[in-house]
Parts: structure tokens; sequence; C-alpha cells
């Protein structure tokens, strides 16, 4: 099958065309803002590059956040669109599952930790761990919490990924300092570069994928983003 991957949560926004489990082609785009008069041309150029028409897509996956919500709410727009449109099936994929996939082998570590700025002082997060051959568990719910809250969860060796990091690298850093000399333990963050940070688009195919071969579709008039603060929409729960 031929789908395509919309990733809209962040500033950069990331689009990925595949076949089954294949990338054919995928863009990565810095957005102050994405829109939709962004999302269209990038699909047209990223389908001609292929010598492929958009009618020959067979499903379309659409990032759900947590993120930038009026981002998100474009692209699930347009998604809804090309569903009612089509009458193809689309899937769904949280962005914390994006990151933590991106950066699962990246490392022996007991742990990842996922962190993402909401702003007024507060992170998105998540935990996940490692499963051999399996890929990831994920071990809590999508959280909007501070980040002292998140360095009470962890423990052993943790790899940390997000666009946090570049907010909160240093105070991690000096908490995991203080909790070794506390406990005289020596538990480990590790950090990954900097553009792994960024949910892109060609690792999500890889999920949505799965998600099209178990036929776990989303109702496109139900489609909404996860954004977790409680003005916007619910905060979700581990499935």
């Amino acid at each position: 099958m031929y789908f395509l991957s919309f990733e809209t949560s962040s500033k950069i926004f990331s689009l990925a065309l595949s076949r089954d489990e294949k990338v054919l082609r995928f863009r990565n785009i810095k957005n102050s803002l994405v829109l939709e008069d962004s999302i269209l041309p990038a699909m047209d150029k990223i389908l001609a590059s292929a010598s492929l028409k958009f009618s020959q897509m067979d499903g379309f996956a659409v990032a759900l956040g947590p993120g930038s919500f009026t981002s998100l709410r474009v692209g699930l727009s347009v998604i809804k669109a090309f569903a009612f449109g089509t009458g193809k099936p689309v899937v769904g994929i949280p962005t914390l599952d994006i990151l933590a996939e991106g950066v699962r082998n990246k490392g022996d570590v007991d742990e990842i930790c996922v962190l993402n700025d909401a702003r007024r002082g507060n992170v998105f997060a998540s935990f996940y761990r490692p499963v051999s051959n399996q890929g990831l568990e994920r071990k809590s719910d999508y959280l909007l919490t501070t980040l002292d809250k998140v360095l009470e969860k962890v423990h052993g060796q943790t790899l940390f990924v997000g666009d946090a990091l570049g907010l909160y690298r240093e105070t991690i850093e000096k908490a995991y300092q203080s909790y070794n000399v506390k406990k005289k333990c020596v538990c480990k963050c590790l950090f990954v570069n900097e553009k792994l940070c960024y949910p892109q688009s060609k690792v999500m195919a890889g999920l949505a994928f799965e998600r099209f071969q178990n036929k776990q579709y989303e109702d496109p008039g139900k489609l909404l983003p996860l954004y977790l603060y409680p003005q916007d929409c619910q905060v979700a729960k581990k499935a």
C-alpha cells in the first residue's frame, strides 16, 4: 500500500511517502507555524518526485501531538478532508511515541524519557522501556507535568529525548549528580543529538504501517489532537 505520513506538531513540518514498510521519500521543513498552504505544495512535490499521484494513495497517517495546538489542528483538518474526500483509512500516532521510536536503538539503557516543552513551566512527558526484538513498551500515561515530577520517576540509565532538552539539560544533569551522591549509586542520564529531538515522519511511517496492517483506523469525524491542557482537550490515558 502507498500512504502519506504527516507530522505537524513542532516547528519542523515532516512529511513521508511510503510503500508498505519502506519510506520512499521524506521531507523536513522548518516553519514557525504549519499552515495548509505549506502542507499541500510539499505533498505535491514529494508525490511528483516519486512519479505518483494523490489518487494512488491507500491511506494517511497523522501525528496527534501533543505539540503546537494551531499546527496540529491544521494538520488534522487536512487529513480529515483527505479521508472524507477519498474514503481511504487514517491512522493517528502520538508524537511522544514517534520521538521514543526514533531513538530506541541509541544505546543500552533502562528506559527512554521523552520531554517536550509545554510552556507555562511544564513539560509533556512519557516513559518507555526497550523490549528486546519487540520495540518499545510505554510505561506511563502521556503526561503534562513539571520537570521536577518527571525526575522523581526516573531510575537507572535513562535516555532523554525531546525539544525540552534545550531548556533543561543542565538541570537534569545536576539532578542526577545530586541523586547519585545521596544514594551512593551510579545512575546515568544520556542525551540524544539535537536533530533527533524533533519528531520525523520517516520514523512515524513505521509505526503507522503497523497500525494499517492491524486495521487500527481512526474515525475521521472524531479525530482530535492529543493536547493535554484541560481547556483544550482531555488528558489521554494509557491504552
